[in-house]
């Protein structure tokens, strides 16, 4: 039987949009989260495996060509029959929750599938320490010891488990511009008005684009940079959707920061590979692992559970790296041969913790945008 999928798109309730997602409730105070069930969110001895399951997500999960979220749907119900699973797609991402769980408001959605670092940073920095997913209980996860050392959130109220990961590099078209080494090539008159970006705000590469800047040097020194790319042109998008499939598929500029997966892409979609080369300034990469969770209020917690522990499966982590065109979470998964061939992975993978984010991503985040927001084309 054909399944529908079922799509709900949110509204949002105010505040700017702000990439990825997160979960419901609030916790008051910076000093720790409120204590929880003293039972430690236990499996009870009859699980419940019947009814919806509500999760929030992002677009490309869902829609777009060959997207993951069907496969997941259709396998995940085949796998609980008496369950189904309704896809929720707020317009404002992260903000949407982050407002409501502020203001205490109704939140009716139980897992929360696709959100960063940055994300868990943000949604402690403005509700409370802890807030908005509930603390996993990892026994209840089968497969959670396989997840990769190097993608651990570093979250100490243990809310998120990385499913697949990226690498923001830049790609560029070789018959148009040479490789950049650096950072600094970036501001030389070879790439003058070459390079396309996305704004920090509303999007994950945009954001991981800023933070790998930042992480370089200091936040002050990282301006100034974003000043000197500025005067050579560089141009700003507010999605990656609307930066790599408008823009730069129309080859109105050369370059891109995007993913390192991005040939991968090109060679599922016939495209040309000359377009398409993958460049590591300084031999780095930011990586960009996607994390899950629950929603502290779920009213389907055992559902939710045996999500978590289903896409960490085999069969869903090469289905999810495949259609997402990124990397899989666990050790045990590697690309299929054809894919490894079109990908690359930095020699120096760069990230920002979780602690290192804490109490500063909204400041850098509020900064770039007075500093820079008018001093681009609304594109």
């Amino acid at each position: 039987m054909k399944r529908r999928t079922v799509v709900r798109t949110l509204g949002g309730i105010g505040g700017g949009a702000v990439a990825g997602l997160a979960g419901c409730l609030t916790r008051d105070g910076d000093d720790g989260p409120e204590d929880g069930p003293e039972d430690g969110d236990p499996e009870p001895d009859e699980p419940s495996y019947e009814g919806a399951l509500r999760i929030a997500t992002y677009r490309s999960m869902v829609t777009g060509p060959d997207p993951a979220g069907p496969w997941l749907e259709e396998t995940f119900e085949d796998a609980y029959p008496d369950a189904e699973i309704e896809w929720v797609i707020p317009d404002e991402g992260i903000e949407h929750y982050i407002q409501r769980g502020r203001y205490d408001a109704e939140i009716d959605v139980d897992v929360c599938f696709g959100f960063t670092v940055g994300d868990l940073a943000r949604i402690d920095d403005r509700i409370g320490s802890g807030g908005l997913l509930r603390e996993l209980n990892l026994d209840r996860i089968d497969g959670v010891e396989r997840i990769r050392d190097d993608l651990e959130f570093g979250d100490p109220h243990n809310r998120a488990l990385a499913y697949d990961t990226g690498y923001v590099s830049l790609v560029y078209d070789e018959t148009v511009l040479g490789r950049p080494e650096s950072f600094d090539d970036l501001l030389g008159s070879a790439y003058e008005n070459a390079l396309l970006a996305q704004h920090p705000v509303t999007s994950m590469p945009g954001q991981a684009f800023l933070l790998w800047t930042i992480e370089r040097t200091d936040a002050e020194t990282a301006f100034d940079y974003w000043e000197e790319l500025v005067a050579n042109g560089i141009e700003i998008y507010d999605s990656w959707s609307a930066a790599y499939r408008g823009a730069y598929a129309d080859a109105q500029r050369p370059m891109i920061v995007s993913y390192s997966t991005d040939p991968m892409f090109a060679a599922a979609e016939e495209d040309a590979m000359d377009r398409h080369r993958v460049a590591f300034p300084n031999d780095e990469g930011y990586a960009l692992p996607e994390g899950m969770g629950i929603f502290e209020g779920s009213e389907e917690p055992d559902l939710a559970y045996a999500f978590l522990e289903h896409v960490l499966s085999v069969d869903s982590q090469h289905e999810l790296a495949r259609r997402n065109v990124q990397f899989p979470a666990v050790e045990d998964v590697s690309l299929s041969p054809e894919l490894s061939d079109a990908t690359r992975q930095p020699a120096e993978p760069v990230t920002t913790s979780y602690t290192e984010l804490r109490g500063h991503l909204s400041e850098w985040l509020e900064d770039w945008t007075e500093r820079f927001d008018g001093r681009f084309e609304d594109e």
